[in-house]
């Protein structure tokens, strides 16, 4: 279960909650009783290395992106020697 902060509006209370995604009854403070609402905070997310980018959408086979010897596209065509199994 996700665990929720939550801000009295009286007393300026914050605490946390542990409660399910799908609860959305009221919470009343534990201090003094009061209405709360709920604090949204920064996720702490670090992306390391050379990028998810680079590393994630590079061509999977650099074979394929390989320009067609006959035709001098980047398709793949039938009449390449490269295309014709063996």
């Amino acid at each position: 279960m996700p665990a929720y902060d939550f801000k009295c509006r009286t007393c300026a209370h914050v605490f946390e909650i542990t409660r399910p995604a799908t609860d959305d009854s009221a919470v009343a403070c534990p201090e003094c009783g009061g209405d709360t609402k709920r604090v949204f905070s920064a996720v702490g997310v670090h992306f390391k290395g050379s990028g998810f980018h680079n590393t994630d959408y590079r061509t999977k086979n650099p074979a394929a992106a390989a320009p067609c010897e006959s035709s001098g596209t980047s398709e793949s065509c039938a009449s390449c020697p490269a295309a014709k199994p063996e």
